[in-house]
């Protein structure tokens, strides 16, 4: 009432003076509105220069200088920048009293507040809830409990409620009339939001099993998505693969179909070497004396090969063994002390993880020979580092694999088809 009694009392005071300067009732009503409007209109620019010019720098210069991080989140989302705009939305609608000769005009200038307003609140909260998800992301757990899904559901909620009280605003009736009579609509909006709804459902259980994190290196042939989560959303996982590709993918498909998480990896920090050398078979023989004097001039070798020949020595000794014949008794063979050879190289290797099973085994013979396959793990996970160790190892594997007297299988080649036919030939020709 007291807002209203001032305004009635500008207004007189304006009609009055127009009045005294010899105008008529009519001409002065009308200028006095003219006036009175123009008054409004400077008072809200003002009142938005001073929000925006004075009021939001001091509390940015505070904001920035205090010891606290959140609130930084606030200032770069403009959430402070977007609440100011409802300061002209306030004062016109306040103001509009003025015109309380004009019920229709009133009526418009109070409705078209409210809606500027109302479209100005839903900004800010949208812009508050992102800050939200910024200063969530601080935190360690975000990794882990991702809330973006859940806070994209919130603002959908948000603008579909302001958006049913603009409505209800424009037509004068009462928002609980227009949500009660959506009721029959539900078909409908289950069928737009059907995406939402399942992507919403797909992150909750994303989120409660722990399934999938930020940062996480997944695998999805089905959707040819091979490297890091980069972000979780209401709809969907988007995946950045090793060739900088962004690959985005349904989360309801998380639920639905397969997929590998390499997380266990990361966190052991552990990466597997599982991969096999394969040895001609037609190259593996007894040790000889002379092959056992040499291996013991091998530092991984020198003791395995001493404490074998002693406890061999003995077996055979025990048991009668007829050293006439290679096959009678125990024999240390070239590809059993090579495999030793291996397994304590790789023991020994300053960049495999010692905390984890490391082993070399041989696997069933084929067609390309005996597979003698290295299992172990490296103690760096990155992806470079991981194949550098790899190969550094295979490269000393195969380098040494010729001193113990085998040869690595490999079907022949052209340059071997021409050796052979150059030795033919020579034969011929002597």
């Amino acid at each position: 009432m007291t807002i209203r009694l001032a305004e009635e009392m500008t207004m007189e005071l304006i009609k009055e003076y127009l009045q005294s300067q010899l105008l008529d009732d009519s001409t002065s009503t009308v200028l006095a509105y003219v006036l009175i409007s123009i008054l409004i209109i400077a008072i809200s620019i003002v009142a938005n220069f001073i929000t925006k010019r004075i009021a939001l720098k001091l509390l940015a210069v505070y904001i920035k200088r205090n010891r606290f991080e959140w609130d930084d989140k606030l200032l770069e989302r403009k959430v402070f920048q977007k609440l100011s705009h409802l300061v002209p939305g306030i004062i016109f609608y306040y103001s509009a009293g003025i015109y309380w000769a004009y019920p229709t005009v009133q009526l418009l200038i109070e409705r078209a507040s409210m809606i500027y307003a109302l479209v100005v609140v839903m900004l800010v909260l949208s812009a508050f809830l992102n800050a939200l998800n910024d200063i969530y992301q601080t935190y360690e757990i975000s990794k882990q409990r991702p809330i973006k899904g859940i806070l994209q559901v919130v603002k959908i909620v948000f603008f579909f409620i302001g958006a049913i009280v603009i409505i209800a605003t424009l037509i004068g009736q009462n928002p609980f009339i227009l949500l009660g009579g959506l009721g029959a609509l539900s078909a409908v909006l289950m069928l737009i939001f059907q995406n939402s709804i399942l992507g919403l459902v797909a992150g909750i259980q994303l989120s409660a099993n722990d399934m999938v994190r930020v940062g996480d290196w997944i695998e999805m042939p089905k959707y040819n998505a091979d490297g890091d989560v980069i972000e979780i959303t209401l709809t969907t996982v988007k995946v950045q693969n090793f060739d900088k590709t962004i690959t985005m993918i349904p989360a309801s498909a998380f639920i639905s179909d397969s997929f590998k998480n390499w997380r266990g990896m990361q966190e052991t920090g552990g990466r597997r070497i599982k991969r096999s050398i394969y040895i001609d078979v037609t190259s593996i023989q007894f040790c000889t004396e002379e092959m056992l004097e040499r291996f013991k001039k091998i530092q991984y070798l020198k003791d395995y090969i001493e404490s074998k020949e002693r406890e061999i020595a003995a077996y055979n000794e025990e048991h009668g063994v007829d050293p006439s014949s290679i096959v009678n008794g125990r024999r240390l063979t070239n590809i059993g002390t090579y495999r030793v050879y291996i397994e304590r190289y790789i023991a020994n290797h300053p960049k495999i993880h010692k905390g984890l099973i490391s082993m070399v085994r041989q696997l069933a013979p084929g067609e390309y020979g005996l597979p003698l396959e290295i299992y172990a793990f490296t103690a760096d996970v990155r992806w470079p580092v991981y194949e550098g160790i790899q190969s550094d190892i295979f490269d000393h594997v195969l380098a040494v694999a010729p001193e113990f007297g085998l040869r690595v299988f490999q079907n022949p080649s052209g340059h071997d088809m021409r050796q052979m036919m150059s030795q033919v030939a020579l034969r011929h020709m002597s």
